[in-house]
């Protein structure tokens, strides 16, 4: 039996052990509390998790199936491969599920102006999709590099009304963002809430963020039980700021399986070029909270590499840095290389279409599919892959 750990954290200062916390400007200390404060209530409401259900049941698509992978499992070896379909969430991704529970929140706090940072744009087309269908004016901030590479979501956001802010600032991408996000919202606490789009940030973000998440992990349980009478011995989600394996991981950190989250290799962990903070960096303060980051010799955040947007974060949230000390989680990185050919496979085997988050997972998972015997393997596919067409395109210099 693994070790059992306190999964009630954080405490009420917003810490798992060292890590988390609220390393934010004096200004945005009130706003942190009166959210902790709203959520604590709003969190025990029958009424509000009645709605919340309800949502996510009719506009969502909740719950989303299990699917096993007959025929990957069986080219595979003697294991079984499971898939959690996050992928046929409403906007096709696990973003939705944290998206409307938290503009569910801001309606509630009478907020009338949401802001957001996205990557890969799922949570920003999550997002929008949520703002649109409550009337709630929002605004995207989005790097340039990632608005080049995710065009097809920064339509759909434009679509739905939101505001699309190019970040022009560092690196162009996922850090730089969130750093013009939260300086948004220091100007604009009175009307505007924001949300945060993964387990990172300053508390209570990263616990909020989980909550509403751990639908994932809630739901897995019962369907492995109920549709296939097993259990998983064997968990895998991708991990960039961390959510969609936190909402995967959270439900089954005191049972009999084992967990892995897998970190994007980029062009390899020796190559400097990646985004694997838990593999290669080391404890810092990030965007408000204490976490494994990448940084250089003077405490300056380096630059990361990924061919997938959602992963290229030089972060992590706070309860990965705590369960990789405490040893319940293990994480690896997988290149990029391997998770096209991860992509390909999945896509030519079964007829589904991930994204290239996702592809980071199934790359790991069937890798150890090959090495270990009779166990049910279940992997988080936490996004569909209809945003990196362009990417795959141009790497495989295929015509659209």
């Amino acid at each position: 039996m693994k070790k059992k750990i306190q999964n009630n954290l954080p405490d009420k200062y917003g810490h798992f052990d060292d890590y988390g916390g609220m390393f934010v400007s004096e200004t945005l200390i009130y706003p942190l509390k009166e959210l902790l404060k709203a959520y604590t209530r709003l969190a025990k409401s029958v009424k509000f998790q009645q709605v919340l259900k309800r949502e996510l049941l009719t506009f969502v698509g909740r719950p989303t199936p299990i699917y096993y992978a007959s025929r990957i499992s069986k080219e595979l070896g003697s294991s079984h491969i499971y898939l959690k379909r996050e992928d046929l969430n409403h906007t096709g991704a696990h973003k939705i599920n944290n998206a409307m529970g938290q503009v569910l929140l801001a309606k509630e706090m009478k907020k009338t102006r949401i802001i957001a940072e996205t990557g890969a744009g799922q949570h920003g087309v999550a997002t929008a999709t949520a703002c649109a269908k409550y009337n709630i004016k929002c605004a995207i901030y989005m790097g340039e590099e990632d608005i080049q590479r995710q065009k097809i979501n920064v339509y759909r956001m434009k679509l739905l009304g939101a505001e699309v802010i190019p970040v022009k600032s560092g690196s162009r991408t996922l850090k730089d963002a969130l750093n013009e996000a939260l300086r948004d919202w220091v100007t604009n606490v009175d009307n505007t809430h924001y949300i945060i789009g993964s387990v990172a940030g300053p508390h209570p973000y990263p616990m909020i963020v989980r909550d509403f998440q751990s639908i994932i992990g809630h739901e897995s349980k019962k369907q492995m039980k109920s549709l296939f009478g097993k259990k998983a011995d064997i968990l895998v989600a991708c991990v960039g700021g961390g959510s969609n394996a936190i909402g995967l991981f959270h439900p089954f950190l005191n049972d009999e399986v084992e967990i892995i989250g897998v970190e994007a290799g980029g062009y390899g962990l020796s190559s400097g070029k990646h985004a694997a903070p838990l593999n290669k960096g080391k404890p810092g303060i990030l965007h408000g909270n204490r976490t494994y980051i990448m940084e250089d010799q003077n405490g300056q955040i380096q630059p990361t590499h990924s061919i997938s947007a959602g992963l290229d974060y030089p972060g992590v949230g706070p309860e990965h840095s705590w369960l990789k000390d405490n040893k319940r989680v293990k994480y690896v990185s997988v290149t990029d290389k391997e998770a096209l050919d991860a992509f390909y496979y999945l896509t030519e085997k079964e007829g589904i279409i991930p994204a290239l988050e996702t592809a980071h997972a199934l790359s790991y998972a069937f890798k150890l599919a090959k090495k270990v015997k009779n166990k049910n393997i279940l992997i988080n596919l936490s996004g569909r892959g209809d945003k990196d067409i362009d990417t795959i395109a141009k790497l495989s210099k295929m015509d659209l």
